[in-house]
């Protein structure tokens, strides 16, 4: 008995002051041994974190269209046109200080579109903040409050440690009440098909997340930030118990390129395409269990090519960390950083192999060649560029796409009113194949008064006809 409660002491010690029990299973987890130790309290841990957790306001000026525009009834007998009306619009999130200089991290569609972003501290105060580097395509954004100062922090944990069942605190500003902290445990990892974006690599908790949270902290029991939270499933907007964050090692690879002065988030190119191993494709291929990446397509002169992956070829594992789904296998390689050689683990055949892959950024291999279209054609006030990965991942298209690409469009110029949009590939002009900017150039020349114009939209060739 007396055995015991020494054991219990130092356990509850331990809890309140953050100083980990030294003895030779420091590192093994328990459960709850008795009523005691159950009426154990977060407070501690809360009061010791919860300032570095602010809540973000961000503005945007909006315009709202006018139900008279260009109505000529109103005209002939107002006289004049009903101008738009441009309102103010905000929304409410959360973030997490994770430098003391004043180095935010939050969602990105909490500030997206903003023209003024703030911040509140847990103790009132509010600082303006810029925007340092943003993503939609991970959802993430780092802030710097413009003012400076030593402000509290919290420090990034180890996602990876990270197991099902571990307790976790969520504190964020649900619904605009005030910051709330909320207790749950880890429910699930490698969660995809969450949200529709490119990223699908969540942590899934218990603990309540409601709108206003996002942006917010996940942490672990010793005071880390384990995870960004991001979104809920929920059939009436509040919580339901289902709740997912981004790993904090994904957040430690966005926050270096910030602080690198990006201007824009890199992730490595690999020069293949994959397709997630389902029970029939398992069983084709003579796997136990329906996991891992399936190679499908690689580039022929891509990292992958030169790495030896092949088609119907399975990755299973990166640095010995397994693969659950092609969306795990890009949030490994991403959290590897650029520059950096990984270890493969490939199913071929039933043969299990090691093959070493160099991550670097996507390649310009065509110049890119980007020109403003002008003159009396169809593409006038459209922006074209040639097609390469680099500028096949800046728009977010398949990065195999060749030819040219529409990359930007002037609001109202000929090309906006006949429906031409970013990320339109121009397949031929007038019968002419278009293989560079230069080629289109000129097949534009000339002013044939017929103009017989080819694209490709998403997978689609659209064939039009103008005068």
């Amino acid at each position: 008995m007396r055995g015991f409660t020494m054991r219990l002491s130092a356990s509850v010690l331990s809890f309140f002051l953050m100083i980990p029990v030294v003895n030779a299973q420091e590192t093994a987890k328990t459960v709850p041994e008795s009523q005691l130790q159950m009426q154990l309290s977060f407070a501690p841990l809360v009061k010791q974190t919860a300032s570095a957790v602010v809540n973000v306001y961000a503005e945007r000026m909006v315009e709202r269209r006018s139900p008279f525009l260009d109505d000529p009834f109103f005209e002939q007998f107002f006289g004049q046109r009903m101008p738009n009306r441009t309102e103010k619009q905000s929304s409410l999130g959360s973030g997490v200080i994770v430098e003391a200089d004043g180095t935010v991290v939050t969602n990105n569609h909490v500030i997206e579109g903003a023209d003024d972003i703030k911040v509140a501290l847990a103790d009132g105060r509010e600082f303006p903040c810029e925007v340092i580097l943003k993503d939609d395509r991970l959802d993430l954004a780092v802030l710097k409050i413009k003012d400076g100062g030593n402000f509290p922090s919290l420090p990034i944990g180890n996602s990876d440690a990270v197991e099902v069942g571990d307790l976790v605190l969520a504190i964020g500003n649900p619904f605009g009440v005030g910051q709330t902290v909320t207790s749950g445990i880890v429910s699930a990892l490698a969660r995809n098909q969450v949200v529709k974006s490119e990223f699908g690599f969540f942590i899934q908790t218990d603990a309540s997340i409601n709108p206003g949270n996002s942006g917010g902290a996940l942490m672990n029991m010793k005071g880390e930030l384990i995870g960004i939270n991001t979104a809920i499933f929920s059939r009436g907007g509040g919580s339901n118990g289902v709740g997912f964050a981004i790993p904090a090692n994904l957040v430690k690879v966005f926050l270096a390129s910030a602080e690198n002065g990006a201007k824009r988030f890199e992730r490595p190119y690999v020069g293949a395409t994959f397709e997630p191993v389902t029970s029939e494709v398992a069983e084709a291929l003579g796997l136990q269990t329906a996991r891992g990446a399936l190679v499908v397509k690689v580039a022929g002169d891509g990292p992958a090519a030169k790495a030896g992956l092949k088609p119907g070829e399975v990755v299973t594992a990166v640095n010995g960390v397994p693969v659950e789904h092609p969306d795990a296998l890009g949030y490994r390689l991403t959290t590897a950083g650029l520059g950096i050689a990984v270890d493969l683990t490939v199913l071929d055949n039933g043969k299990e192999e090691t093959v070493k892959l160099t991550l670097d950024g996507a390649p310009e291999t065509a110049p890119r060649d980007q020109r403003q279209i002008e003159g009396r054609n169809p593409f006038a006030g459209a922006v074209v560029a040639n097609l390469s990965p680099r500028v096949a991942d800046e728009l977010r298209m398949a990065s195999d796409t060749t030819g040219v690409v529409v990359t930007e469009v002037k609001p109202g110029s000929p090309a906006d009113r006949l429906g031409f949009a970013a990320r339109d590939v121009i397949v031929s002009v007038n019968g002419n194949a278009v293989d560079s900017t230069k080629t289109l150039a000129a097949a534009l020349q000339d002013d044939p008064g017929f103009w017989r114009v080819e694209i490709d939209r998403d997978g689609q060739r659209l064939r039009q006809f103008f005068r």
